[in-house]
């Protein structure tokens, strides 16, 4: 190698390197620039057209009307929009280039609607054949991840517990060694679950579990195996106290009605007296049906802003609440939505395994007699349900929904090209219709009769007001001392109670009838998914779930016929005592059991029944008497 050779590998591996600072870093600034509008834009672009995987033709179809519609909407709305943005920034002269901006965009956004249109029809046909596969082979479809996939219920269930695990991440109990506290999907409701946290056991664990667990968590913080930590004599015996409270019959029923002795103060039983679920429950008598509908969504809804209120009332101190406080506050209400999508998910699948366990003896059948003495079982639990005030109007609505949801599975696989699954499909739709429009006029009346009470109450108060002011210069007219005191109730404060009442127990029909509407619409949407997830399980084979569907077919049957028997389809609230007489029952229900008293839903609806003949006697004497409904009153 020659010298020159040497010289020049020399000054090339000692050249020094230029730094990358100052314009050096440019490029890369300009590139994350880049991708940042590119990412805003094409959030832009997705959020106007349809452009998500279609699961088969139709559903391209779907997503290409929506593309091309969008399109065309988006290009009117630019053609208006765009010249009065333009002139108010920059007169004729912008509004000339807003117009030019205007045209160009209500030519190119359609036109990229058609195209995008086209193309989702074009993926949706190139999707049929697979989809047509995996159905046939009872895949489901996942709207989130848009693809085929097998579902298994109790896949499902122990992804919803997880789910709530981690919803509830930040208020979970601890056990007494400070691990965290777990819970079950199917665990009794408590009023207080803290002693069962410190054990680490579920709300519905047997006493051999309790004492098992007790034993555990007691090798783990007994103060002689945690000599570094200070808190560890209080921690066992905290954990001694709760094993002796859960580990008697008597003391475990009075915490799991009661919570904890400090926490029955009168103020904590004053805020807790009405519970909305037990309310709702012995209202609608629905306590017989719950294990096919679970809780019911009014119900839920109305404890979950009950208890947001009481929480956010207490915690909303502008003295003593912290930053993080107030954080906490606006993340808890953030996290509400995810929490009741969470609960109506997890009331899906608790509906589902009641219904899979339900249909056991028609599943386990042998023979036709075995058959048959299901169905007459379905027939019984169906009698006893119709007794119940509400019970008619509920076999009803489930009696449909289940079978509905039955024939529907069983036409898409029996009948040829799926027709008997059509045809229950497009029955279900209409009833659905059916009952949307039932839900828009009771909300239409109920808001009507809502504004009609109040404008006459407020006439009456007005009227009741002219009144006592005639009445009060007539007094100074005549120099009469007025020696009464302003503050004591008056007879015409009297009145006027009594008219606000009155007027508020006329509306309650209407407000009932709403309530039972959304019930409705509630109760079909919830069978409508507790049965697909029963009907598309994918841990059983394909015979296990027909069999399944008839058996569901059958129970929806008897009640639907046995609810139609006993004037079910008709849901008319009219009788505004008689719903008065409920609502009372369930107000002193939900008090009793705040007060600790043991009143099972036999005893209530005992109650009301009670509370009907009353009412009737009372009618009949102060009619038959001719006497004064002060008399009428007293003698009741």
């Amino acid at each position: 190698m020659s010298s020159r050779e040497n010289s020049s590998k020399n000054n090339d591996t000692t050249k020094p390197t230029t730094p990358t600072t100052g314009t050096a870093g440019k490029p890369n600034d300009d590139q994350e620039l880049m991708d940042e509008d590119l990412r805003e834009a094409s959030e832009v672009f997705n959020s106007l057209f349809s452009t998500r995987r279609p699961k088969d033709g139709w559903a391209g179809v779907s997503s290409g009307l929506k593309s091309v519609t969008k399109g065309t909407v988006a290009g009117v709305a630019s053609l208006i929009a765009q010249p009065i943005a333009g002139a108010q920034e920059g007169g004729v002269k912008g509004f000339l280039g807003g117009l030019c901006t205007g045209v160009a965009s209500a030519v190119a956004l359609p036109l990229t609607g058609v195209c995008v249109g086209a193309y989702q029809v074009a993926r949706g046909v190139g999707n049929s054949v697979e989809a047509v596969n995996a159905s046939r082979a009872g895949m489901q479809w996942d709207n989130e991840k848009r693809e085929w996939i097998f579902y298994y219920l109790e896949k499902e269930k122990e992804e919803v517990e997880m789910l709530e695990r981690q919803l509830n991440e930040g208020k979970k109990g601890k056990t007494a060694s400070g691990e965290d506290a777990t819970s079950d999907l199917n665990e009794k409701k408590v009023k207080d679950r803290e002693f069962y946290d410190l054990l680490g056991v579920s709300t519905s664990a047997s006493a051999g579990e309790i004492k098992k667990a007790y034993y555990k968590e007691a090798r783990k913080c007994h103060p002689d195996k945690c000599p570094g930590d200070p808190e560890a004599a209080a921690k066992f015996q905290a954990l001694g106290h709760a094993y002796q409270i859960l580990s008697n019959e008597q003391t475990r029923a009075a915490y799991d009605k009661n919570g904890k002795p400090e926490n029955n103060s009168a103020d904590a039983n004053l805020a807790n007296e009405i519970d909305p679920l037990v309310f709702f429950a012995v209202m609608f008598g629905s306590h017989l049906v719950e294990p096919y509908v679970g809780e019911l969504w009014i119900a839920t809804t109305a404890d979950t802003m009950m208890k947001d209120a009481m929480e956010q009332q207490k915690a909303m101190d502008t003295e003593t609440m912290t930053d993080e406080e107030a954080a906490e506050i606006l993340h808890g209400k953030a996290s509400s939505n995810a929490e009741m999508a969470l609960k109506q998910r997890k009331r899906e699948i608790k509906c589902a395994f009641n219904l899979r366990e339900k249909i056991v003896p028609f599943m386990d059948a042998t023979s036709t007699d075995d058959a048959a003495a299901f169905k007459t079982a379905i027939q019984k639990e169906a009698g006893k349900i119709a007794d119940t005030s509400f019970g008619a109007t509920f076999l009803v609505t489930i009696g449909f929904a289940l079978q509905i949801e039955a024939e529907e599975f069983l036409g898409f696989h029996n009948s040829a090209l799926g027709v008997g699954g059509h045809a229950a499909r497009l029955r279900k739709n209409r009833r659905n219709m059916q009952n949307n429009f039932k839900l828009f006029g009771a909300g239409i009346n109920a808001a009507t009769v809502g504004r009609k009470a109040m404008r006459e109450v407020e006439n009456a108060q007005k009227a009741i007001e002219e009144r006592r002011a005639r009445e009060a210069a007539e007094r100074a007219s005549k120099s009469i001392e007025d020696d009464k005191n302003d503050d004591e109730p008056s007879e015409l404060d009297e009145e006027q109670a009594k008219l606000a009442a009155q007027k508020l127990e006329e509306t309650i029909p209407a407000l009932l009838e709403l309530a039972w509407a959304i019930n409705i619409r509630d109760i079909s949407r919830t069978l409508k998914n507790a049965c697909k997830k029963l009907f598309t399980d994918a841990g059983v084979d394909m015979p296990v779930r027909m069999k399944r569907a008839e058996a569901i077919r059958i129970v929806g049957a008897e009640f639907l016929a046995i609810g139609r028997e006993r004037g079910g389809e008709k849901y008319e609230i009219k009788d505004a005592a008689d719903i008065k007489t409920r609502a009372e029952v369930a107000v002193m229900t939900t008090m009793a059991k705040a007060q600790g008293q043991e009143v099972n839903d036999d005893d209530a609806e005992e109650m009301i029944k009670q509370a009907r003949n009353m009412r009737a006697e009372v009618e009949s004497m102060g009619y038959d008497s001719n006497v004064s409904d002060k008399d009428v009153k007293e003698k009741a």
